[in-house]
């Protein structure tokens, strides 16, 4: 068995003066560890960065990317055009690209639906820039949405699915689960009879490295409620998206 904790060592884990010295991401991992919560490439885990915690994280990730083009054998030292690259890559991951995972979700005020509107509605195309989580290359595309509301939907401003859209994406994910990710943050945010969205876009992971094809494009949807039911309100929002593709 396990020798039981000293009280100094209990007392270091409740007192936030015990975590000098302790880097910031083992902090926020065992607050994260401790409440059971999930910390894939793609949650967000802004609930449990305390202020001032953001900065630090940058300071850290820099440090450690210093040492990762020390071992690619580039002497940042003397490379004028590399000496200041490991903290301009930390800044990019944690204040733009990786941004969704850090910072809370965008305020959205929801209406409601007083005019009773019962028609399709369709936002984009909302450009949408990610990270491929196999390999963080980038993921660049196109996203277009469909609501068919009810008389009890809330509605939201139309630069708000854009703002919810770029958080989601700005995370290292497959495509795949973020636009379903996308899709479960509208459901619930307005509640419609139906909810339609499209996805297309380049993966720089094919066309950078590996089969370097650069015309392979990725498409895929999540259809929910009335879409999913009814084939000509699902044939109408198509046609519609593949018509503002041309």
């Amino acid at each position: 068995m396990n020798a039981p904790q000293s009280l100094p060592a209990l007392q270091s884990l409740a007192d936030p003066a015990g975590d000098e010295g302790v880097p910031v991401s083992v902090r926020i991992r065992e607050r994260l560890k401790a409440r059971g919560e999930r910390f894939h490439a793609n949650d967000n885990i802004a609930d449990f960065i305390e202020p001032g915690e953001l900065s630090a994280l940058l300071d850290e990730v820099a440090g450690k990317m210093k040492g990762v083009l020390d071992s690619l054998v580039i002497d940042t030292d003397n490379d004028h055009n590399t000496q200041d690259t490991a903290r301009r890559v930390a800044k990019m991951y944690v204040n733009e690209v990786f941004k969704g995972r850090y910072v809370a979700q965008p305020p959205v005020t929801e209406f409601p639906n007083v005019e009773r509107l019962n028609e399709l509605m369709i936002v984009g195309p909302i450009t949408v820039r990610s990270a491929c989580s196999h390999h963080l290359c980038p993921i660049i595309g196109r996203v277009w949405i469909g609501v068919m509301p009810n008389e009890h939907s809330n509605l939201i401003g139309l630069s708000k699915y854009a703002r919810l859209t770029e958080w989601i994406m700005s995370r290292p994910q497959i495509q795949e689960e973020a636009v379903t990710h996308v899709a479960d943050l509208l459901q619930s945010k307005m509640n419609p009879d139906g909810l339609a969205i499209v996805m297309e876009a380049d993966h720089f992971c094919m066309q950078w490295r590996g089969v370097r094809d650069l015309d392979s494009k990725m498409i895929n949807s999540v259809m929910r409620g009335s879409f999913l039911k009814d084939p000509n309100l699902r044939r109408e929002f198509l046609a519609l998206v593949n018509n503002k593709k041309s």
